[in-house]
């Protein structure tokens, strides 16, 4: 921390303590150059989320807008509701992790799909259908035989082979 006084990088903490309910810390520091004293406040990043929509306008990321995309496109399924909001989470914390505060919606949605994928299939298209808008039956074909292709491909068991159900 630099000093306010004479600009020196170093300076010593003589006491700390907790400020705004918890929310900051309150430190007040000496300068090891000049000697003088000055107060210091810490505080966590605001590190909020902007959704960049196609048409280029922004809101913030809310994660109960995606829960409630996921929960109709689970509709009349068994998926619990523990699985979605995990599903969530994890999109969360990655956005975050990438430290880029400005996120495209496509990006979300693609890995939205990515891991609904794994979850439940008849979720996954029905939530793709509405993301990607399908617009005429070959389109919605075209993504389940995509799906069933990669499936068998991926697949030693043989398990999600219509056939074998």
């Amino acid at each position: 921390m630099r000093c306010v006084y004479c600009g020196n990088g170093e300076s010593k903490v003589l006491d700390s303590r907790p400020v705004e309910d918890g929310k900051a810390i309150k430190r007040r520091r000496e300068c090891l150059a000049c000697g003088k004293r000055f107060t210091t406040y810490e505080r966590p990043e605001d590190f909020s989320l902007i959704v960049v929509k196609k048409d280029n306008s922004r809101e913030v990321f809310d994660r109960n807008k995606i829960l409630s995309g996921l929960h109709k496109a689970c509709e009349k399924r068994y998926v619990p509701t523990t699985v979605l909001e995990n599903l969530v989470t994890d999109i969360e914390k990655e956005l975050t992790n990438r430290m880029q505060r400005e996120v495209p919606s496509k990006l979300i949605g693609e890995m939205i799909m990515e891991r609904l994928r794994d979850v439940d299939e008849v979720a996954y298209v029905r939530f793709a259908s509405v993301y990607r808008k399908f617009e005429d039956i070959e389109t919605f074909m075209k993504e389940i035989r995509t799906m069933i292709k990669n499936s068998q491909n991926g697949s030693t068991d043989g398990s999600t082979d219509p056939k074998n159900k």
